[in-house]
């Protein structure tokens, strides 16, 4: 096992905090733990020999040294996740509170939909039952977000799929509520396209500019935890 004068092995070396020039090509706090973690364990990966956690000479072990120098990355972490969490878990809660309202009301004597007959019903119905259950999955998966004990290992992949499946959810909820509010106003104005369409565009503008702020972000948590590794190919073990 080679190790230099302070006694630090190569893992010492991976898990030391990287510079401020490294992490700044990684936007977020959390995903530049993500990154530092998954740094560490592919070198950990690699360094597969049965003295590789010895402690160097300040008696610290790799695992102690990585958590002393990331303390500060960690509460940044920490605060950006629960600082990108509200604002969706708002943006969930409204659209629970406006689903399932049916258009034109029921028949008095039946209580059965007064339009369900028509095909545009049937529509209607299924995107908002499915913008129902995934906007009140959505606002779950942000909550388990906020709630979460926020250990270092919980940014490597808990905390990363958690908010990939709430961002995820959340935009089928928004695209199936878009889909909802199109088949009610076909429903309510008889098929007039000439006025639905228009009010259907503007009423898209909104949700298209909070759907363009909020997927880069999802497309680079996807891609930090599903893409390729740091070393994208199979290694020898290097003693």
């Amino acid at each position: 096992m080679v190790q230099d004068s302070n006694g630090d092995t190569m893992l010492h070396l991976a898990a030391k905090l990287s510079p401020p020039s490294q992490l700044a090509r990684i936007s977020g706090a959390a995903l530049q733990m993500q990154r530092e973690l998954q740094w560490y364990k592919e070198v950990e990966s690699i360094m597969n020999h049965p003295l590789k956690d010895v402690p160097n000479k300040n008696n610290q072990t790799t695992r102690e040294l990585f958590t002393d120098e990331h303390k500060d990355l960690l509460v940044k972490g920490e605060e950006w996740m629960k600082g990108s969490s509200p604002s969706c878990t708002v943006v969930g809660a409204l659209i629970i509170t406006i689903m399932f309202t049916v258009p034109g009301g029921n028949v008095q004597e039946t209580g059965y939909p007064i339009f369900k007959n028509k095909k545009s019903f049937t529509v209607f119905i299924v995107a908002d039952a499915i913008s129902l259950f995934s906007s009140s999955t959505s606002v779950l998966m942000f909550l388990g977000i906020l709630t979460s004990r926020y250990a270092d290992e919980d940014f490597l992949k808990s905390l990363p799929k958690k908010l990939i499946f709430g961002l995820s959810t959340l935009f089928l909820s928004i695209a199936t509520m878009m889909v909802t509010f199109c088949a009610a106003l076909i429903i309510m104005l008889n098929g007039r396209l000439e006025v639905v369409i228009p009010v259907v565009l503007l009423a898209s503008i909104p949700v298209t500019f909070f759907m363009l702020l909020q997927f880069p972000l999802l497309v680079e948590i996807f891609m930090s935890t599903y893409g390729p590794g740091i070393f994208n190919k199979k290694m020898k073990r290097w003693y």
